[in-house]
């Protein structure tokens, strides 16, 4: 990938959005154009690293053929590349980015800040002082933090917030301490959480802050719209798994939209039945697909599980859903879906295939087969002792090592272990 500063970004999801915050809720997912922990499914026209024109102009995708990924490269669209000059993140790296004129220090890429491209319910980027502490819970530290790792820590602590810094510091609060707490610039929460080269874990004396329902085996959602995640998110799930959702926002009917889908095999399993009478309306698992698009179910209320063997280790799920007042009522057009068929203009919402036999995931939720965009190169696994691309994993879900330049550990005096 190649040395750089990271300029990164936070994504994730929960319940209320506190003063400033860009994140969408949890309950609004209208307000995100990203879905994916890392923002690889962004397909929105954002051409500048900074918002609203700020930052450095982006250079035009098919005038980029000196380096690793331009439309040249992307002949499909499947990573939403074309003839412009739009952030997309084509390798899957920890947030969309993308290239600029070359610099005298020899810099030629660059993150894009995105205000809408964090995933719904990620409360923002926070100051953490320590004077008060941002999160005044319990804390703790780990060498293999993940985003997830810090919720499960919190949720298990019964802390409705969860809070991850300097990479491998996780922390514990409420809604209170947000209330009080003073917002940071996203670009600040920028560095690599120690367990997973794919996703930031806050910065240095930054809290990414999320809410612990994210992720979660079982829930109730009774608000007209919002984000399910299967569990363990934005982690993959594990095996043996068996949870449940209960659905029932106001109205007569429901309207459901797979952002992503990738279950790993055909006994990993996702069943909708109707809360009422218990009859099965859909099944979907690894070989069976959502269909792409809006899907309509003629049910006040729906009860979701999801089980999967004990081999299961795949991304899972994401789904949008809303409350309709009129069974009849046409479903709102589809603003990207895990699955399609034909590539849009620019590439959006195609599919590829994490390896030989794996169901097609929308990009960014699948392990594609990818080329760096830095002067280091990264090969492709030779064994099962071999680490695959960096910030991904090989084709039989090998680890990845942490990519050089990961800050050092940074000593921080209430941690105490997770």
């Amino acid at each position: 990938m190649g040395t750089r500063v990271l300029q990164g970004f936070l994504l994730l999801f929960p319940l209320l959005q506190p003063r400033g915050a860009s994140a969408g809720s949890l309950h609004s997912p209208g307000l995100s154009e990203c879905f994916q922990v890392n923002g690889a499914d962004y397909r929105g026209h954002q051409n500048h690293t900074g918002p609203r024109g700020a930052g450095r102009p982006c250079l035009f995708w098919d005038q980029t053929q000196q380096h690793s990924y331009s439309s040249a490269s992307d002949p499909q669209g499947r990573w939403g590349l074309g003839a412009h000059n739009f952030c997309r993140n084509p390798d899957g790296d920890v947030q969309p980015w993308c290239y600029v004129a070359e610099t005298e220090e020899g810099i030629y890429w660059r993150y894009c800040d995105i205000p809408t491209c964090h995933m719904p319910g990620y409360l923002g980027c926070f100051v953490d002082s320590g004077a008060p502490p941002a999160l005044s819970g319990p804390s703790g530290t780990s060498t293999k933090l993940t985003v997830q790792v810090c919720l499960r820590f919190c949720r298990m602590k019964g802390y409705q917030l969860a809070g991850v810094e300097a990479g491998y510091a996780c922390f514990c609060g409420s809604e209170s301490d947000v209330a009080r707490g003073r917002l940071a610039p996203a670009t600040d929460c920028d560095q690599i959480c120690f367990g997973h080269p794919g996703q930031l874990c806050g910065g240095d004396g930054r809290l990414g802050v999320y809410e612990v329902s994210v992720g979660s085996c079982q829930g109730n959602w009774t608000a007209p719209q919002g984000v399910i995640y299967s569990p363990d998110f934005p982690d993959e799930y594990g095996p043996d798994r068996n949870c449940s959702w209960a659905l029932g926002p106001p109205g007569a009917a429901l309207e459901l939209t797979f952002r992503l889908f990738e279950l790993a095999d055909p006994r990993d399993r996702l069943e909708l039945r109707d809360a009422a009478s218990g009859s099965l309306l859909r099944a979907f698992d690894g070989a069976r697909p959502p269909p792409p698009g809006p899907l309509l179910l003629r049910a006040a209320a729906l009860l979701l599980t999801f089980r999967s063997d004990a081999r299961g280790h795949a991304q899972g799920f994401a789904l949008t859903y809303r409350g309709l007042q009129d069974a009849a009522e046409d479903p709102a057009p589809s603003k990207g879906s895990a699955q399609t068929t034909a590539a849009s203009p620019d590439g959006a919402n195609v599919s590829c295939s994490p390896r030989p036999g794996a169901p097609q995931a929308a990009m960014g939720g699948a392990v594609c087969w990818l080329r760096e965009k830095g002067p280091r190169r990264w090969g492709l696994p030779g064994d099962p002792g071999e680490a695959g691309l960096c910030g991904t994993v090989g084709p039989e879900g090998w680890p990845c090592p942490v990519p050089p330049g990961t800050p050092k550990l940074r000593v921080l005096i209430r941690a105490t272990g997770l």
